[in-house]
């Protein structure tokens, strides 16, 4: 795949998760759980340190199933940090 290719294809993955952000920060009805990060782009990064889809960590993929909504507002802060993109609810 070339570079070109592949840059634009991040770019749009990135722009995916970050309006799922907005839904899930933003927009989300109260009371609903908050809504999970995967954009079905479940791959890890080489390093192993997170999903190129989400941005979560192996560890925090794991605890979302059980995790209550304080948690997961915790995750979507950190992978939001990680993917490099703003939060939705600091705007």
């Amino acid at each position: 795949m070339s570079t070109e290719l592949l840059q634009e294809q991040q770019a749009q993955q990135l722009a995916q998760l970050a309006a799922k952000a907005e839904v899930a920060l933003v927009w989300a009805e109260p009371g609903q759980p908050v809504a999970s990060p995967c954009i079905n782009v479940c791959r890890m990064t080489e390093d192993r340190s997170h999903c190129q889809g989400c941005f979560r960590t192996i560890d925090e993929i794991r605890a979302w199933s059980t995790a209550d909504s304080e948690l997961r507002l915790q995750i979507w802060g950190r992978l939001l940090q990680r993917a490099g993109l703003d939060d939705p609810r600091s705007n």
